[in-house]
This record gives C-alpha cells, structure tokens and sequence, in this order.
C-alpha cells in the first residue's frame, strides 16, 4: 500500500505541531491554567472524624492487618493535586472521610453510630508524589437521609489547610435534591 505525499506532508506538519506545542507547554508554566476548573470550596460538615482512627492509611477497606473488610461497593479514587497554575503539589496530604455501607460515620454524633461498620476505616490520608497524584481504595458513597452520596476530602498544603470540599457521584439522581450540591450553580464546577 502506498502513501498519499499530502497525508504524508500533514502527518509531519501534524506531529511537528503537536511537539512545538508540547515543548510550549512543558516550558511555559501556567500556559494552559485558564482551561483548569477550580474545586469549589464547601463545607466540612458536621462529621468530620471527632476522633481520628488508629489506623489513618488510603485503604479504608482494611483496618491495619485485619482479615474482615469493610462491606461496600470497592471504589477506587484517584486524581491529581494542582496549584492555580496547573502545577502539581508534591507533599500534600489529602484526607477523605465518608459513612460506611450503613450510612454511618466514624464520628460519635452520628445518628446512627450503632449500626457503623467495625471493619471500615471511615477515613483516611494520603501524602501526593511528584506529580501530585493521589490515591484511594475506599467503597461507593451510599445517601443517608437528607444527603447524596459523597466524599468529604480535605487538603493540607504546608502544614496549612488549602481546600476543604466534598465529591459527588456524577449524574446521582439524588445529587440535585442536595442543598450542599445545589450550592455550586456553575455546571462546570459541578464536574
């Protein structure tokens, strides 16, 4: 089979487009920052842990060397810390807290604190790499009453607090009956 000469010329013009604007924006910090959504701010919520577990690692299905996992859907949540100019943060530590299968949380106010799953950790820490990469096994939010379900997720930046949020299950019919997720009014935010 041969070669058309003209795909032959737009291939080349093509791959040196695509390496002039890769090396632009390996050496243009903050080049393609305006494209970036900022993660809104919101609450931390009443349950925050009020008591931090002994065990405080990214695997919130297994308490230290336990046998028993927590029960739940397996999540695996992952994503990237950056800085308003589209760096990555090395070093921060990213914590998450949720309710276990049952709708409850590691905090001793929560409603139903009886009910909680002794085998799920309800939190846990993260410290991002060179890329700001972080990582999480953890299991599905499940709603409670009142609430979609979600994620609390807090950053730490050198030794300061730099975002507090919550994440959402995309496309949750629950999610626009929730007054905390109805807050955030830009669509682009919301993803």
């Amino acid at each position: 089979m041969r070669r058309c000469p003209i795909g032959t010329a737009f291939e080349v013009r093509r791959r040196e487009f695509l390496a002039a604007l890769a090396a632009a924006w390996l050496t243009t910090p903050g080049l393609f920052a305006e494209e970036l959504e900022q993660t809104p701010r919101l609450t931390e919520g009443p349950f925050y842990p009020d008591r931090l577990p002994l065990d405080t690692d990214n695997d919130l299905l297994i308490i230290n060397n336990a046998i028993t996992p927590g029960v739940g859907e397996i999540t695996h949540l992952s994503g990237r810390v950056l800085d308003r100019n589209g760096q990555p943060l090395k070093n921060a530590v990213v914590e998450i807290c949720q309710v276990d299968n049952n709708g409850a949380y590691l905090h001793s106010g929560s409603a139903n604190r009886a009910n909680r799953d002794a085998n799920f950790q309800g939190f846990g820490r993260f410290v991002t790499g060179s890329s700001g990469e972080y990582y999480f096994r953890t299991i599905k939010p499940v709603p409670y009453p009142g609430r979609t379900p979600h994620i609390h997720v807090k950053v730490r930046y050198r030794n300061r607090e730099a975002l507090t949020t919550q994440f959402f299950i995309k496309g949750h019919p629950q999610n626009e009956r929730d007054g905390i997720y109805r807050a955030i009014r830009d669509p682009k935010a919301r993803e």
